[in-house]
């Protein structure tokens, strides 16, 4: 047998004959691993909202000089002069009422659109319980998104009131994009009267492009006819408009990765505290095995190897636990109108029980050395 696997076996033995201090060890890392995957799935969340890329298409066409919906008001009929712009694809308007325009959870977001643009305005959603012919019938129809539906408990058929709107719930949608399973699409006239905007005002505009190049051309197209109006505009990228309309639910998130700094030293110094006092317990062992034939490597291996183990025992049941909870509770940030899932990938548990690993092995460096550098004699007396 490869006497590296007979190591291994060792190493395990070693960990299952001392189970109260080995747990408690595999329980700490654990901890640290929740903290750090929840953090890391706050960052990576981020990331998705607001990095650019080559497939990006969408323009909001905002108020100038405004952040939250409630203080964005846009004539309707600017969808006419923008259609007209050379590179537009379509033009969605769109009304925006949100229950709470601070950062803050657990943020209900009802966005009103024309009822035959909304496939146009979200082409990627599919209705999973319930139908859109239902939404259409109704004036007070929702469409929910999936994740929004499951926090709140409710089904179609089902009437709820957020942000003074009430409505009944004609269908339950998914998206592969966040930010659609956390809002209800209800129609746009209905939101204006409900939201008391009055019909002919909306919120913002989403603009289609031909091509991403055409982005920045447009934008200040569009920016340029309405410079001197009533209303002047901002147009932005969709995911730059994110970024500077969510800027304090941006900071707080940076803040946070301070805390993914502090779990992840934690779990270190523990593991590596652990196996420091198992070395120390384990001197006359150690020189029995030494000079039983087992080379110094040997030993280090023995103890690297009960690392990783510690890390990796602890990471899985940190990490899963942490993402059962996110999943669980479906958490959603949200700040002046936009909201953002906090949903764990699997690229965040990779991630994770992979750190977990890595940290173990790197923890175990030290009582490694330790072990194998210790004088025989010397052990044996002791």
């Amino acid at each position: 047998m490869n006497p590296a696997h007979n190591l291994l076996k060792l190493a395990w033995i070693q960990l299952v004959r001392h189970r109260v201090r080995s747990l408690l060890t595999i329980l700490g890392v654990a901890s640290g691993m929740f903290l750090f995957t929840a953090v890391e799935t706050l960052q990576r969340s981020l990331a998705k909202a607001t990095a650019a890329s080559a497939a990006d298409t969408t323009l909001v066409v905002y108020r100038q000089n405004r952040f939250c919906p409630s203080a964005s008001r846009l004539p309707e009929h600017y969808a006419d002069e923008i259609r007209r712009i050379d590179g537009v694809r379509e033009v969605v308007p769109v009304q925006i009422v949100v229950n709470n325009c601070g950062a803050s959870l657990d943020v209900v977001t009802f966005r009103g659109v024309p009822g035959e643009l909304l496939k146009k305005f979200a082409p990627e959603i599919t209705i999973i319980d319930g139908s859109e012919d239902a939404w259409q019938r109704r004036d007070d129809g929702a469409l929910l998104g999936e994740i929004f539906a499951r926090r709140r408990g409710l089904k179609p058929g089902d009437r709820f009131d957020a942000a003074g709107v009430t409505v009944t719930v004609s269908g339950i949608l998914r998206s592969p994009f966040a930010q659609d399973n956390n809002v209800a699409y209800v129609k746009l006239p209905f939101l204006q009267q409900a939201s008391r905007a009055g019909l002919g005002v909306v919120t913002q505009f989403n603009v289609r492009v031909n091509d991403s190049k055409q982005l920045e051309p447009v934008a200040k197209a569009i920016d340029e006819i309405f410079r001197s109006g009533q209303e002047p505009t901002d147009t932005r990228p969709e995911k730059a408009f994110f970024a500077e309309t969510a800027s304090e639910l941006i900071e707080l998130i940076g803040f946070t990765r301070w805390l993914g700094v502090g779990a992840v030293l934690a779990v270190g110094g523990l593991v590596a505290n652990a196996l420091l006092l198992v070395v120390r317990g384990r001197v006359k062992e150690n020189a029995v095995l030494r000079t039983l034939g087992f080379p110094g490597r040997a030993i280090a291996w023995l103890v690297l190897s009960e690392g990783g183990m510690l890390g990796l025992a602890g990471g899985v049941v940190g990490v899963g636990l942490a993402a059962v909870f996110l999943r669980w509770q479906s958490f959603t940030m949200g700040n002046e109108g936009q909201t953002l899932a906090i949903q764990p990938d699997v690229t965040v548990i990779a991630i994770g029980v992979g750190a977990a690993l890595l940290l173990g092995i790197f923890a175990s460096l030290w009582p490694a050395f330790q072990a194998m550098t210790q004088p025989i004699v010397k052990n044996l007396r002791s």
